[in-house]
């Protein structure tokens, strides 16, 4: 059982990532989902498809490398709020991440958003990620 899904979620990517890997299989959930939308949106991975397995699915995501120096599109994935300390921001507090140029993934009442997303709408929630 894990208790920290999201931590895990980041892990197998980052795990995959640093044994070269193209393809990371993981256990499916809406929040997961999301999180693979916003990945895929902001250029951090090439391809990923939702599976259907008679039990909680799987997220099949094709990582992201550079051509010519074999390095991972994804820099860092850092876990912010975890199950101990959770961590809220209003929309004037969401901090830079990699001075603007990484994104910060937010679950909000509208839903999971980037950081950039949830100040136009004026939203603030719980900072679950910085990737950059």
């Amino acid at each position: 059982m894990v208790t920290d899904p999201i931590a895990d979620y980041l892990t197998r990517i980052r795990n995959a990532q640093m044994a070269g890997h193209r393809i990371v299989e993981i256990p499916a959930s809406n929040l997961k989902k999301r999180m693979t939308e916003i990945l895929y949106n902001q250029g951090y991975i090439l391809k990923y498809k939702f599976e259907d397995d008679n039990k909680q699915g799987l997220i099949k995501i094709a990582l992201k490398y550079d051509a010519q120096t074999k390095q991972p599109a994804i820099h860092s994935l850092e876990r912010v709020s975890r199950p101990g300390l959770r961590h809220y921001s209003k929309p004037g507090d969401f901090r830079r991440v990699k001075n603007g140029l990484g994104v910060a993934i937010i679950s909000t009442s509208k839903g999971v958003l980037t950081d950039k997303e949830a100040k136009v709408q004026n939203v603030g929630g719980e900072v679950l990620c910085y990737i950059y």
